[in-house]
Order: C-alpha cells, then structure tokens, then sequence
C-alpha cells in the first residue's frame, strides 16, 4: 500500500498539494491556534482528499483536541476518517497506532514530562504494530533543531527500536524534515512547515 505522510500544517492546509491515492496520514499540529474552528475547517478539509484511507493525530498546537469533551469530538469526526489518541486502528491487515504525546516543549498541548510520565503512553504502543504516528520524534532521528540540539524522546527511542514498526511518521520539529531508514522500520518526520511557519515541504510518499 502507497501511503502519503503529511504533518505540521498549522493551519494552512488548503496550501497543500494532494495526489490523491490509498492512505493519508496527517501526524499533527493541524492548527495554528487549537480553536475549535481551526478543527471543523481542517476536517471538511481532510474529508474530501481523495485517499481511500485518512488517519491524523493531534499535535502541540491542536489544544482543542485535549480540552474538548471526547464523545463531543468524536462528533465531530467524519466517519471516512480515523483519529486517533493514544489509540489504533487496522486497515486491510496493517496496524496503525497514533499518539499526540511528545516530551515538555514550551508548556503546550499533549505535552509530558520525560520519564514515567511520557513512558506509560509508550508502554500502550502494542508490539505488533506495523506503522507507529506519534506527533514527536524519537530520540536522535530527524529530531535536531536549528541550534543543533537533538529534541526527541530516548523512550519512545526504546520502544521503537524493540516493536520494529514498518513505518514510524512524525512531524514537530520543522528543521527535521526527510526520510531515516535501520534495517527494520522507515523514519519519516513530514513537516511541511519550516522553521518560520511557511509551507514549503512536500508530502512523503512510502510504502508498505
């Protein structure tokens, strides 16, 4: 299957340009502000892209996604598209995963402290997963930020090396852009923003 990997939007999806095809996967940060009608836009947005399959997560700046009610959220989405929070999904034998979560960063949305706190949402990740979304990355992989400083998570490092996903996508840090690979699992950090909140990236296409 052909999957197409976009994150970091911020809200200025109608900028992007889609092909259309068999899944989309938006790995978060969708808004620019976390307002309900930030959401509702990006939604009718992503409801009509030509992919058989849709999934996102939320990100750092979608705070609607963590202070909203769940069932009024889950009311919100259309039914052709799968969000998911700490939570998975399997399409035609593939096992997707997807987490908002990503370590302390300026004190926004879905953020954890590193250590126990940020692990018990890793230690959810089944081992059997085939592609892993998590809006972060993991520690030391398309995670340096413009100073030079290495960002991700070393747990979700460890969890990621030990489940061997096919597929791990990702966006946050903007300077991260492109494509990693070890012998088992494709790195994809999808940032279509830069560094200055400008669309400038292209979507990641890989397969599984």
């Amino acid at each position: 299957m052909e999957v197409t990997i976009i994150s970091d939007t911020h809200f200025q999806h109608q900028k992007v340009n889609l092909l259309g095809g068999e899944m989309l996967i938006h790995c978060g940060d969708i808004c620019k502000f976390g307002k309900e009608e930030e959401v509702i836009d990006f939604l009718k947005w992503f409801e009509i892209q030509d992919y058989k399959h849709k999934i996102f997560i939320a990100g750092n700046h979608d705070w609607f996604f963590e202070k909203a009610d769940k069932k009024y959220i889950e009311s919100l989405i259309p039914k052709n598209i799968h969000y998911l929070n700490d939570s998975g999904v399997e399409i035609e034998g593939i096992k997707i995963w997807g987490s908002p979560i990503q370590p302390t960063f300026f004190n926004w949305a879905f953020n954890r402290k590193r250590g126990s706190a940020i692990n018990k949402h890793w230690e959810l990740i089944p081992r059997d997963t085939n592609i892993l979304i998590t809006h972060g990355p993991a520690y030391g992989i398309l995670d340096k930020t413009q100073n030079g400083h290495h960002v991700g998570c070393e747990m979700l490092l460890e969890k990621v090396l030990d489940i061997k996903p096919k597929i791990h996508a990702f966006g946050h840090i903007h300077e991260g852009y492109g494509i990693e690979k070890n012998l088992h699992t494709t790195f994809v950090n999808a940032s279509l923003a830069n560094i200055n909140y400008q669309i400038v990236n292209l979507p990641v296409i890989v397969k599984i």
